[in-house]
């Protein structure tokens, strides 16, 4: 999976094309921005995941969590078969205090994905390391993760 970093949305577009057109089995993911970024990201045809970017400095709102993802996001996502990474190796590095408010806005994302039936999957370099599975799914379902939500997101692939 070849992962996209641009802040530039139409940068991102070409991109996109220019990997698909030199291969249309490459899986294309894109880091997320901001929501109306996040929004015009999700309506790309050709792309296959959008991850939520845990570096970002956002303020929640008084409400709801700021987590880069809504009810909205959700739908497109569903609607144009895309899925949605998490970062939890990013959620680690933080201090106490913004892990707090990352697990709280990844919390939030889980429901939100389950109501909506979108694809999550971990963002992760060692895919493959079965103690690491575990401690994932220990922690999904302590988030409130279904366990077969849970089970989805950590035996995710691009099929």
């Amino acid at each position: 999976m070849q992962i996209l970093k641009t802040p530039s949305l139409d940068e991102a577009r070409k991109q996109i094309l220019k990997i698909k057109k030199e291969n249309p089995e490459q899986k294309i993911a894109l880091l997320s921005q901001d929501d109306e970024f996040n929004r015009k990201a999700l309506e790309i045809k050709k792309l296959d995941a959008l991850i939520i970017n845990e570096n970002l400095q956002i303020k929640d709102y008084s409400k709801q969590r700021n987590s880069g993802l809504n009810e909205v996001l959700c739908n497109i996502a569903t609607k144009n078969n895309i899925a949605i990474g998490v970062q939890l190796e990013k959620i680690k590095s933080k201090s106490e205090i913004e892990q707090a408010r990352a697990l709280a806005r990844l919390k939030q994302n889980l429901m939100l994905a389950r109501k909506s039936q979108t694809k999550l999957f971990l963002a992760r370099e060692d895919q493959e390391n079965n103690k690491s599975n575990n401690l994932y799914l220990s922690a999904l379902l302590a988030l409130g993760a279904s366990t077969k939500q849970a089970k989805d997101i950590i035996n995710f692939s691009f099929n």
